[in-house]
């Protein structure tokens, strides 16, 4: 009974005598770590962006490890990101678990900077967007490795930075006419889906496909920059999103931009299309 006490009498004089900081740290690195991104994201390489610079959002599994900004850089096939932390609690990362930097001796350590504020700054490099990414950071009170999570996120990348395969519309060589194609879409949260195979019209050598969604709720879509609205006459009749958009090419990731009005505002979502030529069926169907 009197060691219940006398810990107990401990514990309070701790908790008075030590910053709450210093307690909420400890407690931050107890809890388990938290899930980065979603299952069906859709990674994104560097062959997929042009080159430059961009500030990303970045999640973290753990408050703890907290990413103010970052500047990811696109250059010679290879992205690194810039990282300003919200913190100064650690002094070096590694990519990997820290197990794997325990045993590491030093090699493939990623020391810390400052920039003239006085911020703490990583330089990392980066394999993929939209995908989740083992890192190790040191903790300089503990001088202890952690493991943590993050993940930069694509959709938050402007849209000019989206490579287009081709520049200019491509001619096909499908002769005119009404066609049916098969169509994937990815990027975005993999939740969308289009109606497959795709309604496609060749006029002149261009071709011309009417993407119907999976949801009302698209209001445009955006295709080399340009923009194209959703066909209202179908969605006064409780259809789904539907744009008539042109093909820049087939057999190829072209990239597209859609509004959604989904959430609490409109937001633009990345996504690719790829049309399969080989799977091209003529139709008589009007369209």
């Amino acid at each position: 009974m009197r060691k219940t006490i006398f810990l107990a009498i401990i514990l309070q004089l701790s908790i008075f005598n030590f910053p709450s900081s210093v307690f909420s740290q400890v407690a931050s690195e107890s809890l388990p770590p938290q899930k980065v991104g979603t299952e069906d994201m859709i990674p994104l390489s560097a062959s997929e962006i042009l080159e430059g610079s961009y500030e990303v959002e970045v999640e973290s599994s753990s408050s703890m490890f907290r990413i103010t900004k970052a500047i990811l850089t696109v250059k010679d096939g290879d992205m690194t990101a810039k990282l300003t932390m919200g913190g100064k609690s650690y002094s070096k990362l590694f990519l990997g678990t820290a197990e794997e930097a325990s045993n590491s001796n030093g090699n493939g350590e990623i020391p810390a900077s400052q920039d003239e504020n006085g911020a703490v700054l990583f330089e990392i490099p980066v394999s993929a967007l939209n995908s989740s990414i083992k890192c190790a950071a040191f903790s300089k009170r503990k001088e202890k490795w952690y493991n943590r999570d993050i993940l930069f996120d694509a959709g938050s990348l402007p849209e000019e930075s989206l490579l287009i395969y081709p520049k200019k519309q491509e001619n096909v060589s499908l002769k005119d006419g009404r066609y049916f194609v098969n169509a994937s879409l990815t990027g975005g949260s993999g939740r969308a889906k289009i109606t497959s195979p795709v309604k496609v019209i060749v006029d002149g050598g261009k071709a011309f496909a009417i993407i119907e969604w999976s949801s009302p709720n698209f209001d445009y879509m955006k295709v080399n920059h340009e923009r194209y609205d959703a066909d209202t006459k179908i969605l006064e009749k409780g259809g789904n999103s539907t744009f008539k958009i042109p093909v820049f090419a087939f057999d190829k990731k072209v990239p597209v931009t859609a509004d959604t009005v989904a959430m609490s505002k409109a937001h633009e979502i990345n996504y690719w299309l790829h049309f399969d030529s080989k799977s091209a069926k003529k139709t008589r169907k009007k369209f």
